[in-house]
């Protein structure tokens, strides 16, 4: 039996022009996710993919070594069905046996099982923390795994990688990671609040393209204005310093995307600052308070608010 694991992720600055190699801030968190795989002796890859709390959403079964789909099934209330999820796993384990053509090659069987740590709809990585893990297990090139596969700006594969907040930037694919110390003072003053809002995030990235299109001063303007407020961001000494960051990164990214930062849309009377976090109006954001902000976003009826050291590794 052999273990893979890799981290889940946040990005805490540059969303959106992380995509174009705006300097960014990220973070792996204390959740992500295993792969755990057993040979046996059938030509098949049995696969079994797991949630936090030990259910099983999703099954499959491939020949090897033709990797040929044999059977699927889906237990879920999300879209998609069996077939697709089935066949972009497929895809990924075809793309990472390209780039290593004795990945799953031969008539060695395996049973592959995936366990989460955190609950799906979270948008902590599912994805990328399985990319990873795959990557490691048919070892290859995670980045060009994603890439090949996929797409996106590869922070997520980063953080899955690093046990340490890091910057991350990415040019013409050749990901950029700087390991760094961030373990702010006032760590106790942040949370993530949860906003059970699953984000398309396809419609943010259009009109961040088109804003980019335009070859326009503002376009690099604001992409070193995001770098340095990445580097501000990680050398605050004080809550109130962060917040004033917080307010002027905001700023900058809505006049990209034309979308309204989250806290003027839901929580105007808020004493701290909000920061939305990946795609805007998802999944988690940062906040800024004290005691009372738990009970005040559980009054709004946002239950999930996790303090930063029970996020953050």
């Amino acid at each position: 039996m052999t273990k893979f694991y890799s981290n889940g992720k946040l990005l805490l600055t540059g969303e959106y022009v992380v995509l174009d190699g705006a300097k960014s801030l990220a973070v792996p968190t204390k959740f992500g996710q295993d792969l755990i795989v057993s040979k046996i002796n059938e030509p098949q890859l049995i696969w079994g993919s797991f949630t936090n709390t030990g259910e099983c959403w999703f099954e499959a079964s491939f020949d090897l070594p033709k990797l040929r789909l044999t059977s699927a099934t889906f237990n879920s209330d999300k879209d998609g069905g069996a077939d697709t999820i089935a066949e972009t796993l497929q895809n990924m384990l075809l793309e990472a046996r390209k780039l290593n053509p004795a990945f799953l090659n031969n008539n060695q069987g395996y049973i592959a099982k995936t366990n989460l740590t955190f609950p799906q709809n979270w948008g902590l990585g599912s994805s990328s923390t399985l990319i990873n893990n795959i990557a490691s297990w048919a070892k290859v090139d995670a980045f060009k795994l994603l890439w090949n596969a996929f797409s996106g700006s590869g922070y997520d594969i980063a953080c899955a990688q690093n046990d340490t907040p890091i910057f991350y930037s990415v040019m013409d694919k050749k990901p950029t990671v700087q390991t760094i110390e961030f373990n702010p003072s006032f760590k106790n003053d942040l949370f993530f609040v949860y906003l059970n809002q699953k984000q398309n995030s396809r419609e943010g990235i259009k009109r961040y393209r088109e804003f980019i299109k335009t070859g326009s001063e503002s376009a690099e303007k604001a992409i070193l204005k995001i770098a340095k407020l990445s580097d501000d961001f990680a050398n605050a000494k004080a809550t109130e310093e962060l917040n004033a960051i917080i307010i002027e990164h905001e700023k900058v990214i809505s006049e990209i995307i034309k979308v309204t930062p989250v806290k003027q849309r839901l929580f105007t009377n808020y004493f701290g600052e909000i920061k939305s976090l990946g795609a805007w109006g998802g999944d988690f954001v940062l906040v800024t308070g004290n005691s009372k902000t738990p009970q005040y976003f559980k009054d709004k009826g946002y239950n999930t608010v996790l303090p930063y050291s029970k996020m953050i590794l």
